[in-house]
């Protein structure tokens, strides 16, 4: 087996590739012993793939030396060996990908040219809508609303796998694309022609790091840089710094591996890891199992990082025997990590790499906790959430407030639900979710959850028939290991039935509430509660009508949908009281740890993996019956409200245009800290009063049909308007959440769609104000192709997220950030001033660049292309526009 890893071949020439720099043998010498395992994996990318990638000598030496190579800036371009894509960011990479074979042949080139390169898998799994629930036909129904919500996507995306070369798709119904690609996809050891490399992946979608508990090291990239890998281009990035997660201790035994991870995700956001590398180490990784691994390097990008990676051990090698891997390629995977070093034992210190920095956890100090209830990172102890959750209610509007007046924190209305009267008051649960990657990959707490359910049914507890209640497993292995281990009908007893296979809830797909729920929460003023187990609750995101969502563990979804509020203490006050008048406290029903892994070890077995994943792509009989055409280039279809051939590559031209000072720009919008991408570019339902429902209004369309911002990415004219559209966006402008900005010429108060409409008949270009952590949460490309058919030119933040800044990047759209320093605040911006901000002839990455307003003052602020592929980028109006002239070239 040939080993991917290097030694240092001397004279070095730094004219040559890189390649030429090493002897591609030795790793047994012990030379990379002290670095992290991660860049172990991303520098033998770059070697492996990367032949045009010059090197400077000093670059080469400061790799080797681990500690140096922290505070210089060494670009590196990682080339993975797969990407992978669901339906969400999928459908508009195909649309792009479509119409870059069109750009491609009119600029004289061969169409065909544009074709993904790698292997790339697409999952659909983000269409489905929790629309029916607590029946046992749920699943059936929905699945059916799917396919006739979205059958021209899907016929599309059925052309993109006959149209493409090296593109699979797995069709609906199948499962969560991260369990699948951890169940299924991953490979942990590449073998291409019996050469052996460690896998790696890159996907359109944040949370692709679930991938690294495995040991496969992957992280999220916009749609549009993923385009760009698939066709050939590597991502150019700066060597990252690695933080050294030392887990010591075992868990207590009532904690979930859902109560370890939102300990980590507020740890690691305190700590500051955007932009870097964190990976475990330590004798407590060897006390969590591959989904407990799994669930914590799922929530990376919650706590902001690029990958959250755990080396590959004995337990990894036991799950792939587990979910049925092929045991001759399981043995050749182990014999090829012992062979490069790269097989790790976490008792073994002597094995422990050089970190930038080093964190410490005792997972014996972790306890039962939630998250919320406006962001992932805000920790709560269950033992505090009432006490918590009633000191919020009347704190300033906020990420902990919603200002409620002192004397209606005990509001009460009362409603009828199905000829039954019930009331609703603040902290009441309406909706209960067990949903997600993060959660219904592990067997740990789905088991945990049905054994839960078993005892409460037991003891004749029940949940209110109006709590909106679901159960969205990952994959058709969870159904299974339910079914079988008996407890699946406990759980549909309790109202969570299986309403579907995709993130549902999870990303806003939670379908509606009965009516008069949301009369009454609208009555009251409510602040109604979701308890969902996903990875994400920020504002607006989950359902339009509850203001409060929790993340929580399944069982604990189950919890608190049994006690319909959130205001529990439950160590004192009882779940409920059954017939026979006994109170039943939650300690009462919670399953320990030796239970849930007796039921684990018998029912969760290598068979059913094999079961269900050998008939994946053909098992949903929709998809198969669904007629795809078959032509190399896509015709469009000018009444499609799904598919358009996007604006992108209007008047392109094989010569570059010198990019120009942008002068006289207004400020669209101005923000806070922890703007996210779903305030930027929602996800969820189109509401009736919106400048897309209007559009999709005067293309014949009745409310009914709008569908969700989600399902018509790939039409540019939805998603421009939509961008911006969220009804909980905060604009210092306005003094109101919502949807709305200032037209500064006019002095009119307009939806944000209407008042870019007008600046850019006017000729003005714009720009948009931002704090700290700017493009927070999912790697949504129209998070930047939305603003930049807005016209905005630049961003001018504090901080950004990684994948939204690249996003930025790749479309175009010049990232400036604040000096060390300096806000808006310390330099007296209003965002009422127009900016003209000064473009140098030459450009090199991270310059200072002037700024000058039409008051006269003049600042600086930095140029965020960190690279100097990134600016070539930019140079060429963004990757697509470079890949187009590449290809016709």
């Amino acid at each position: 087996m040939s080993n991917p890893f290097v030694r240092i071949v001397e004279p070095l020439d730094p004219k040559q590739p890189l390649k030429k720099f090493f002897n591609l043998s030795k790793l047994g010498d012990g030379r990379y012993a002290h670095l992290p395992f991660s860049i172990r994996v991303l520098l033998e990318a770059a070697i492996r793939n990367c032949d045009e990638f010059l090197v400077r000598k000093e670059d080469v030496e400061n790799i080797l030396n681990w500690k140096v190579v922290q505070h210089k800036n060494v670009e590196v371009p990682f080339k993975p060996a797969r990407v992978i894509l669901q339906d969400f960011t999928g459908v508009p990479a195909v649309v792009d990908f479509a119409a870059m074979r069109d750009a491609v042949k009119k600029l004289g080139g061969d169409p065909e040219k544009i074709n993904p390169i790698c292997p790339a898998d697409l999952v659909i799994d983000h269409s489905i809508q929790v629309d029916f629930n607590r029946r046992s036909d749920s699943l059936q129904k929905n699945q059916d609303l799917e396919f006739e919500r979205n059958k021209e996507r899907f016929e599309f995306l059925k052309w993109g796998s006959q149209a493409f070369k090296n593109m699979r798709i797995i069709p609906p119904g199948s499962g969560i694309i991260h369990q699948v690609n951890l169940e299924y996809l991953a490979r942990v050891v590449m073998d291409q022609d019996g050469y052996y490399y460690p896998d790696s992946v890159v996907g359109t979608d944040s949370h692709t790091t679930m991938i690294d508990g495995l040991g496969v090291l992957g992280w999220g990239v916009g749609g549009i840089e993923a385009e760009a890998v698939m066709l050939g281009q590597p991502i150019s990035m700066v060597l990252p710094e690695v933080v050294g997660y030392k887990l010591l201790g075992n868990p207590q035994p009532l904690v979930t591996s859902t109560d370890i991870v939102l300990t980590i995700t507020k740890h690691l956001r305190q700590v500051g890891v955007v932009g870097k590398f964190v990976e475990f180490f330590g004798p407590g990784v060897a006390q969590l199992s591959i989904a407990d691994r799994a669930t914590i390097a799922n929530m990376c990008p919650e706590y902001g990082a690029t990958a959250a990676y755990f080396p590959v051990d004995d337990i990894s090698i036991g799950y792939l025997i587990q979910t049925g891997r092929d045991k001759e390629k399981v043995t050749c995977t182990k014999k090829y990590l012992e062979a490069v070093g790269m097989l790790r034992d976490f008792k073994n210190s002597s094995q422990d790499p050089d970190f930038t920095q080093v964190v410490e956890l005792d997972l014996h100090t972790v306890v039962p906790c939630c998250s919320g209830p406006k962001r992932p990172q805000d920790k709560v102890a269950v033992s505090d959430m009432k006490k918590d959750f009633e000191a919020c209610l009347g704190a300033k509007q906020g990420f902990k407030g919603f200002q409620i007046a002192p004397d209606r924190h005990n509001s009460v209305v009362k409603f009828n639900f199905e000829g039954s009267d019930f009331e609703l008051a603040h902290g009441s649960v309406v909706i209960a979710a067990i949903t997600s990657c993060t959660n219904t990959s592990n067997p740990s707490v789905m088991l945990g959850a049905g054994l839960l359910a078993k005892k409460a049914v037991e003891a004749g507890l029940t949940v209110k028939p109006y709590i909106k209640t679901s159960l969205s497993p990952g994959s058709g292995v969870v159904t299974y290991y339910l079914r079988e281990s008996g407890v699946m009908s406990y759980l549909s007893q309790l109202g969570f039935d299986v309403v579907g296979y995709g993130c549902m809830t999870c990303i806003g797909n939670s379908g509606p509430l009965p009516e008069s729920v949301v009369e009454a929460i609208t009555q009251g003023d409510l602040v109604a509660v979701g308890v969902l187990s996903g990875n994400r609750n920020f504002e607006g995101r989950v359902h339009p009508n509850t203001r409060a969502n929790y993340l929580a563990s399944p069982p604990l979804v189950i919890a608190y949908a049994i006690a319909g509020t959130i205001r529990i203490d439950f160590e004192k006050e009882p779940l409920g009281i059954n017939a026979s008048g006994k109170k039943i406290f939650l300690k009462d029903i919670w399953p320990t740890r030796n239970e849930i892994q007796a039921v684990e070890r018998q029912f969760v077995i290598p068979g059913m993996f094999k079961e269900v994943y050998q008939k994946i792509e053909t098992v949903n009989k929709s998809w198969n019956a669904l007629d795809a055409p078959s032509d190399k280039l896509y015709t469009w279809d000018p009444k499609s409200t799904y598919i358009k051939s996007p604006p992108f590559f209007d008047g392109l031209t094989l010569a570059l245009q010198t990019p120009k000072t942008i002068e006289d720009a207004y400020v669209l919008l101005n923000f806070g800290d922890s703007v996210t991408t779903d305030h930027i570019s929602p996800a969820g339902n189109i509401a009736r009063n919106s400048p897309a429902a209007r559009y999709l209004t005067s293309r014949g369309l009745t409310p009914r049909e709008f569908n969700s911002y989600g399902s018509r990415r790939g039409n540019d004219a939805v998603m421009a308007r939509g961008t911006f559209a969220n009804i909980r966006l905060v604009n210092k402008f306005i003094d109101k959440q919502g949807p709305q900005t200032v037209h500064f010429p006019s002095g009119e108060t307009l939806d944000v769609f209407d008042a870019a409409e007008r600046y850019k008949q006017a000729g003005r270009p714009l720009i948009v104000l931002a704090g700290k952590e700017y493009g927070t949460g999912s790697s949504r490309d129209w998070a930047a192709k939305g603003p930049f058919l807005l016209g905005v030119k630049a961003v001018l933040a504090e901080s950004y997220e990684r994948i939204h800044r690249s996003n930025l990047v790749g479309m175009g759209v010049i990232p400036l950030q604040y000096l060390p320093g300096e806000d808006a605040g310390t330099l007296g911006l209003t965002g009422r001033e127009r900016y003209t901000i000064i473009i140098p002839e030459k450009l090199k990455p991270q310059m200072n660049i002037q700024i000058k307003l039409d008051t006269g003052k003049t600042f600086h602020a930095i140029m965020r292309f960190d690279t100097d592929v990134e600016l070539t980028y930019f140079r060429n109006g963004g990757i697509l526009n470079y890949m187009i002239r590449k290809m016709a070239s």
